[in-house]
């Protein structure tokens, strides 16, 4: 439901006090990560200012952001990329690992938070980032770490 996905990317990346300050940390604040929603309308990138989707493409993306059968068939499929562009101040040689750590703190609040709602998460790295860089539009600056599947646990 949208309400549950509103909240989810509140949780997982959302702007919760004055100044714009996230639910996660980011090393020097450069807030390097966009959060991209794989959907089956098409794929949107999370606004947190805004509190609002962005479409990127216009085209169900699920099926390229992992190799595993259950991500053609979530309900959602979150994808972290870093924009190195935005990590002015952090030495070229420590933007990737900087990058990863905000990633994976945003990857556990979308644990918390499934944990806390009854849902189902997995956090993937075995993914084609180069297709999903693509699909996405991504420039050089940006990207692909993770991806994270959320859906409903499965029911025995």
């Amino acid at each position: 439901p949208a309400q549950l996905q509103s909240d989810l990317l509140w949780a997982a990346y959302g702007v919760n006090r004055e100044g714009g300050w996230r639910t996660a940390p980011s090393a020097l604040n450069c807030q390097e990560i966009d959060v991209f929603v794989a959907l089956p309308a098409g794929a949107y990138r999370y606004d947190a200012a805004a509190h609002a989707l962005s479409l990127v493409a216009g085209s169900d993306l699920r099926g390229i952001t992992g190799y595993q059968d259950f991500v053609d068939e979530a309900p959602l499929e979150l994808v972290f990329v870093a924009d190195h562009a935005r990590m002015g101040m952090v030495p070229v040689s420590l933007r990737e690992s900087y990058a990863a750590a905000a990633a994976g703190a945003i990857a556990q609040n979308v644990y918390l938070f499934c944990a806390s709602n009854g849902l189902a998460t997995v956090i993937r790295a075995w993914i084609d980032r180069a297709a999903i860089a693509d699909a996405l539009g991504l420039t050089h600056d940006q990207q692909v770490l993770l991806a994270q599947t959320v859906g409903y646990p499965e029911q025995e």
